[in-house]
């Protein structure tokens, strides 16, 4: 019996050959994009899943009053949680991660991702320690831990263990080598314990400074310890600042505002973050179902195709199951064959669709920035269901469709009139048409999005200015007056700059385009405390990034005070602190009076998916905030731009003897912060092109099916005279009927779901009028095309090749 049916199977094959391999790719590519999106669901949550520490490990969080979410806290908590019973460990850390060189014997390494961490930090991160011991290797300053990796790079095939290795300008010696056993939000290449200043209250006196990690023995009593943090907050800043300025408490925490504190388990951090917290960054969880919805989506629209192809193609073996029936076979014999059937086009179509996996992975992890692989028991398992399922729903259906043929009926050839299962299809084509519908309109609108965000006037331009990190040399922080030297250093660094040909301007400032906000301070104005970002700039850093002064003026050189107690405020700050005329009004800032000199347009250094936040700029003298100078801004002229900075790496070889010239350009950092929405586009685009594919073969295929029953009907109407132009009418009519439908239903989804997707920006498009009728043009206009080229090959037919029996 399974000869027979593989032989017939085989027979099948032949027939429709054209119909029966793209049925099968549009399968495939269904299965691609599913596993496609396990691949990367499957990555996303394994972060910390080795971890056995997960469910007791917390990030603590903070927001103050209109601020946003932060992960840095004060060190004063400390005390307090000393006292908690519940906590078993807890360790503050620097700001995650920093870059340095590793010397040894002569030997330099350029190292990233090196963290400083205070000694318990293997209690919540238990990495695989290969060599040494983990929870003595954090005891002291002098002590250093390093990556299995690392160590292969610096050591070879030496036991580092005891080695003394420069990190950070002082010697320390390796205590232990670890490897991570899996994706971690926590992953450095380095580990040092340099916290012993960090931690020490009477040398720390921000209120937003250390990252702070604690291990609880009981999670269930987290919120006890959460209500302390925030008690603890409440006691220092808002009682302590009562005492000292002689207000009341309510009129206190009026003026600074409430705390609120966040305790972020390990276990949810990668996908149900809340903020940045941790240095690997966290992920897209929006766009991981993005994905996952539209690939099932492909996926079932490519198992609609798959069915409706093959219950209209029932019609054409309607005869061979009437005479099996004759002959002897069972209704559920008929099911049996049908399913084996749709078993051997579905392993084709997954070994088919694996190896389109294959095949694309590199760009797919390109795309995605990660690595990727086809591995994994896991993966199999889910692979195997996906298998089941569409055998099971691709299968089952036109299995019993097919075994329900009426014998007497289709030995008569009569079942092709009928409309039994007929209505069958039409729905499904009506669901492929909303699908369809659903990719033309999203896509048009992401676009259009995306488009927004690209020629969006973001109050700066940087398309001509390059970031360049500085490297001072560490005896440049050992002197007396740091921010004088450190000064010193980058103006005459500046000079320099400015003597080659094609260097426009040069600036500096404590300011990113990153999409981080930087130094939220409290200001006071009028009594009131506002929390503001302030920034540290030099002069021209404003000029160099055409930034404009609505009011006022801007540093400059001219005014001595300027170095000394003159601030700029933005609009959005202007707005917040209700001041009609700010120009020559004083505020306070960290205890000094500061004059009002103008006011700065607003522009956004944050990803388009937050508000312009209020922000107040004072030149790097005032504080001494030069000692923080990282990078320096440079504005090169349009000409010549590669020779320039030919010329600038030639300069900075003689300026840092110890890292290479890297630069990037200012429009392409803050482009980064709206990459994942790109991506996005990207997504929608591809997948539009495919879901459009399957949708138009399969009506293509089903218009064929359905105009093939109707030859006879078409020879008569011709033979009576009917003209072309009817006939056309006459067969395309209904799909005209389906498209409307299809794109009627689809209009309520599509405009629900890219609106919440359009709440992620601060700055959006409205949803118009136009996507909409732009989907359906471009929908009819392509169901058009296909139903009418099919239609028109119908009416050239010979009449009497039908007639001749009549």
């Amino acid at each position: 019996m399974l000869k027979n049916w593989i032989r017939i199977f085989i027979y099948n094959l032949k027939q429709n050959k054209l119909f029966s391999f793209l049925n099968a790719l549009g399968l495939a590519i269904g299965i691609a994009g599913l596993i496609f999106a396990l691949l990367y669901w499957n990555d996303e949550q394994s972060y910390n899943e080795w971890n056995p520490e997960k469910e007791k490990v917390y990030q603590v969080l903070v927001q103050l009053t209109d601020m946003p979410i932060l992960a840095e806290n004060s060190i004063k908590l400390k005390t307090y949680l000393q006292k908690d019973i519940n906590v078993e460990k807890l360790v503050f850390a620097d700001s995650w991660y920093q870059n340095d060189k590793i010397i040894y014997n002569g030997k330099k390494v350029e190292v990233d991702k090196i963290m400083n961490v205070e000694s318990d930090f293997f209690s919540l991160f238990p990495f695989k320690i290969i060599k040494g011991n983990g929870y003595s290797s954090l005891k002291d300053d002098t002590s250093i831990a390093i990556s299995e990796a690392l160590s292969k790079k610096i050591f070879v095939n030496e036991n580092p263990i005891g080695k003394q290795i420069n990190c950070l300008g002082t010697m320390h010696v390796v205590r232990a080598v670890y490897q991570i056993p899996g994706k971690s939000s926590v992953a450095p290449n380095v580990i040092v314990n340099k916290m012993k200043d960090l931690v020490d209250p009477e040398k720390q006196h921000g209120l937003f400074t250390l990252k702070l990690l604690l291990k609880l023995k009981d999670p269930s009593k987290v919120e006890a310890t959460r209500l302390l943090l925030e008690k603890a907050y409440y006691e220092e800043v808002i009682v302590l600042n009562a005492k000292q300025a002689g207000f009341t408490l309510e009129e206190m925490e009026k003026k600074i505002g409430h705390f609120t504190i966040f305790m972020e388990p390990l276990s949810k951090s990668r996908l149900h973050s809340i903020t940045d917290g941790y240095p690997e960054g966290r992920g897209n969880y929006q766009f991981l179902l993005i994905m996952i919805g539209l690939s099932i989506m492909i996926l079932i629209l490519s198992i609609v195709n798959y069915i409706n192809l093959a219950t209209a193609n029932a019609i054409r073996r309607a005869k061979e199951v009437g005479v099996r029936k004759v002959v002897g076979a069972s209704k559920s014999d008929i099911i049996k064959q049908f399913i084996f059937e749709t078993i051997l086009i579905s392993l084709f179509s997954l070994l088919f669709g694996l190896v389109l996996v294959e095949l694309t992975l590199p760009y797919y992890n390109q795309f995605l920035n990660k690595n990727l692989t086809i591995i994994g028991s896991q993966f199999y398992m889910q692979l195997l269901l996906i298998f089941i399922i569409t055998i099971f729903v691709s299968g089952i259906f036109p299995a019993i469709y097919v075994s329900n043929f009426e014998t007497l009926k289709v030995l008569k050839g009569n079942y092709a009139r009928s409309k039994s299962g007929i209505w069958v299809r039409n729905g499904m084509l009506i669901f492929q048409f909303a699908i369809a519908t659903f990719f033309i309109i999203g896509s048009t609108i992401v676009y259009k999005q995306i488009n927004y965000l690209n020629h969006k006037d973001l109050g700066f331009k940087g398309d001509q200015v390059i970031s360049v990190n500085l490297n001072f040399p560490e005896s440049a922080y050992k002197v007396e007056n740091v921010s004088q030297n450190i000064y010193n250093k980058y103006a005459t660094l500046k000079q320099e700059l400015l003597k080659i040909k094609g260097v426009e301007s040069v600036s500096t400032g404590a300011i990113s385009f990153t999409g981080t906000s930087g130094d939220l301070s409290p200001i006071l104005y009028n009594d009131v405390l506002f929390k503001e970002n302030n920034v540290a700039i030099d002069f021209g850093m404003l000029e160099l990034m055409n930034i404009k002064i609505t009011k006022g003026r801007g540093f400059t050189e001219k005014f001595a005070s300027d170095t000394l107690n003159s601030i700029l405020i933005n609009e959005t700050a202007q707005k917040l602190m209700n001041i009609n005329n700010p120009i020559g009004k004083e505020v306070l800032l960290r205890n000094q009076k500061l004059k009002i000199v103008g006011v700065v347009k607003d522009f956004n250094v944050l990803s388009p998916e937050i508000n312009v936040l209020p922000m107040t700029f004072y030149h790097i003298k005032t504080f001494e905030s030069a000692g923080g100078i990282d990078k320096i801004y440079i504005k090169l002229k349009s000409v010549g731009i590669e020779n320039t900075l030919a010329d600038i790496e030639k300069l900075w070889s003689k300026v840092d003897t110890e890292y290479p010239f890297k630069y990037d350009f200012v429009d392409k950092q803050y482009a980064r912060t709206y990459e994942s929405y790109v991506k996005q586009n990207n997504l929608f685009s591809l997948l539009n092109i495919i879901v459009i594919g399957i949708a138009l073969f399969g009506l293509f295929a089903l218009a064929s099916y359905s105009i093939q029953s109707r030859m006879k009907e078409i020879a008569i109407r011709k033979a009576i005279g009917a003209e072309t132009n009817v006939l056309l009418k006459e067969l395309s009519k209904q799909y005209i009927s389906y498209c409307i439908i299809g794109f009627l239903i689809a209009l309520y989804p599509v405009y629900y779901l890219l609106n919440k997707w359009l709440e992620n920006f601060a700055y959006r498009i409205e949803i118009s009028v136009f996507p909409f009728i732009i989907g359906f043009v471009a929908l009819l206009f392509l169901t058009l095309v296909v139903v009418l080229s099919r239609a028109y090959q119908a009416t050239r037919v010979d009449v009497l090749k039908y007639l001749k029996y009549e």
